[in-house]
């Protein structure tokens, strides 16, 4: 099957880079019953930025605002989820290289023979970006799915 790639919106915080920050933040989103898509950090200076992508952007801010965060977003990133198989980062990347697109940051991992991926580009190419992986979107609805599935 094809992989699946949409663009979502995430959104960003800056917090203490000192053990129990990210798991206090992951909590108070629990709590409020914000499921999260992806979430990623890593240093940022003296501190760290805590990328969230969350499933429903609206229910997100509603707890970053109750948290009083300084939250900056939306922001757009892709979100790839797909079968897992040799070259499916491979497939990705040489699409948005055939297409000259630059990759700010990617993270991927598979897990129980799927994939996912999360990856940045300027927000000047995002358009050219969706376009050169058009050709790796699953069909959307379950038939055509399954259709998919028989082959050629």
């Amino acid at each position: 099957m094809a992989d699946a790639v949409r663009l979502v919106d995430y959104f960003y915080i800056t917090i203490p880079n000192k053990p129990g920050e990210g798991a206090r933040a992951l909590e108070l989103l629990r709590a409020q019953g914000v499921n999260l898509l992806a979430f990623s950090a890593f240093p940022a200076g003296r501190k760290s930025q805590v990328d969230f992508i969350p499933e429903d952007p609206a229910a997100f801010r509603r707890a970053a605002k109750k948290a009083k965060w300084k939250v900056t977003g939306p922001k757009k990133v892709f979100l790839v989820q797909g079968d897992d198989r040799v070259g499916a980062a491979a497939d990705l990347i040489g699409a948005l290289a055939a297409a000259k697109v630059n990759i700010t940051a990617l993270d991927a991992v598979s897990v129980h023979h799927r994939y996912g991926a999360i990856f940045w580009v300027a927000p000047k190419d995002l358009k050219k970006a969706t376009k050169a992986l058009s050709t790796l979107n699953a069909p959307v609805d379950a038939m055509s799915a399954a259709l998919a599935t028989l082959g050629p």
